[in-house]
C-alpha cells in the first residue's frame, strides 16, 4: 500500500471532456475522451470482487508489470488483503500475478498467481514485527534472465527504514536477498521511490524521489553487471557551470511526485509519473535519461477528481502509473491505482487504462 493520497477536487480549469462514469464493473471498456491531442479509456478493473477473489487478494495496490523470460507478464502489487478494504484479512507484500494476456485492448486477465492457488507474500516475514511493519514494491527490472525488485521496507505507514533489491532466476516463482540495502536518508531520502530500465549502453538508469510524495526526481546509472553494488550507483549532478555524472545528485525534476516508470519505448525514453503537487499522472518522452526533463514532451493522463464524478481521464485518488510490457508510445497501456482513504478503506484497487496518440517529441 502506498501512502495514501489526499483527496483533491478536480482542477475547475482542467477542459474536462463530460459524459460517463468510470466502469467499476471489470469489463473492458469501450469509452473515451480526449485529453488535449490523446485518446484516453479506461480498459477495465484488474482487482478486486469477482477479479481476484480466487486468489485471496480482494484489495491491493501498484501492480508493476513486468515481461519474465517464459514470455507471460508477472505483475507485482503492494499491501495486499483478502477482503474488500484495507486491513481486511490475510495482509501480504509484495505478490504477483501472472498474465498471458496477449489483446490489451480486450484487457489484462489474470492466469495465475506466485505461490500455487492463492497470491502468497514473495518472501516469508511477518507484518508489524518488532523491526518494520510493511515492505513494498517500487520497481521491478529483467536483465540477462533475472528479474531483479526494488522495495522499501517501512516502519508505519511512510516511514522508510531503508530500500533493498531482491532477484529471481525463475521468472518470479522464488525470490532471495541480493545483499543490496541503501539507507532510508540516503541523498537527503530521495532514493526511496525508484524506477529504473536497461539503456543500449549496458547502464541502468535510475529515476528516484522520496516517499512522502513531496519531493523532486533524482537521477542516477549503475552498469548492468553491478546492479546490486549501492556504491556502484553513479549520481547525475550539476556543478561549475555543467551536468556531470559523479557530481553530487542534483534534482532533475523539481515538484513533489510519488510513484515512477521509466521505460525504453520505440527508441525513446517513457517516464510515468504521480505528479502528487498537481494530483495527476503525467507522462514524460526523451530521447535520453540525461535529457533536460523540464523541456520533455509531457502530457497529463489522468487527474484526480471528486469521488463519484470520475470518467476516463479523471480518477478519485489515483496514483502509480505503470506501463504494461506490449504497449508502444502511440497505444500506451497503464495500472493505475485508486484508494478511498478513510474508515471504508475500499475502493484499494489497481485498474488498466489505456492512451493513444502520446507519440513522439516532435524533432527540434
Amino acid at each position: 500500500m502506498a501512502l495514501g493520497p489526499a483527496s483533491v477536487a478536480a482542477d475547475p480549469g482542467d477542459g474536462r471532456i463530460g459524459g460517463g462514469t468510470a466502469s467499476g464493473s471489470g469489463r473492458a471498456g469501450d469509452r473515451a475522451h480526449r485529453a488535449g491531442p490523446l485518446l484516453v479509456t479506461k480498459v477495465r478493473d484488474l482487482t478486486g470482487p469477482g477479479l481476484t477473489t480466487r486468489f485471496r487478494m480482494e484489495a491491493t495496490d501498484l501492480g508493476i508489470p513486468v515481461r519474465v523470460p517464459d514470455g507471460r507478464i508477472l505483475f507485482v502489487f503492494g499491501d495486499t488483503f483478502e477482503e474488500a478494504r484495507v486491513g481486511g484479512g490475510w495482509w501480504r507484500s509484495p505478490v504477483g500475478l501472472y498474465s498471458a494476456t496477449t489483446r490489451l485492448d480486450e484487457g489484462v486477465v489474470w492466469s495465475g498467481a506466485v505461490g500455487g492457488q492463492h497470491a502468497r507474500q514473495l518472501w516469508a516475514y511477518d507484518h508489524e514485527n518488532p523491526i518494520f511493519t510493511t515492505v513494498l514494491p517500487s520497481d521491478v527490472l529483467l536483465v540477462d534472465g533475472i528479474l531483479f525488485l526494488h522495495v522499501t521496507v517501512h516502519r508505519g505507514w511512510g516511514s522508510v527504514l531503508w530500500s533493498e533489491i531482491w532477484r529471481s532466476d525463475d521468472s518470479g516463482s522464488t525470490w532471495r536477498h541480493t545483499g543490496a540495502r541503501f539507507p532510508g536518508n540516503a541523498h537527503g531520502g530521495l532514493f526511496q521511490l525508484l524506477t529504473w530500465a536497461l539503456g543500449a549502453d549496458g547502464y541502468v538508469y535510475a529515476y528516484s524521489t522520496g516517499f512522502g510524495r513531496n519531493g523532486p526526481v533524482l537521477l542516477h546509472r549503475v552498469r548492468s553487471n553491478a546492479l546490486t553494488d549501492p556504491a556502484a550507483y553513479e549520481p547525475w549532478g550539476y556543478r561549475e557551470g555543467a551536468w556531470a555524472w559523479g557530481n553530487a545528485p542534483t534534482p532533475v525534476l523539481e515538484g513533489g511526485f510519488g510513484e515512477l516508470c521509466l521505460r525504453r519505448l520505440d527508441g525513446y525514453w517513457l517516464l510515468v509519473c504521480f505528479n502528487a503537487a498537481d494530483a495527476r499522472i503525467e507522462a514524460l518522452v526523451v530521447d535520453r535519461p540525461t535529457a533536460d526533463l523540464t523541456r520533455a514532451h509531457r502530457h497529463t493522463l489522468i487527474r484526480d477528481a471528486p469521488w463519484g464524478q470520475e470518467d476516463d481521464t479523471h480518477a478519485a485518488q489515483p496514483y502509480g502509473g505503470y506501463l504494461i510490457p506490449g504497449s508502444s508510445l502511440d497505444d500506451l497501456h497503464l495500472t493505475v491505482s485508486q484508494w478511498r482513504t478513510g474508515p471504508a478503506g475500499w475502493p484499494y484497487r489497481v485498474m488498466q487504462f489505456r492512451v493513444r496518440g502520446l507519440g513522439a517529441p516532435a524533432a527540434s
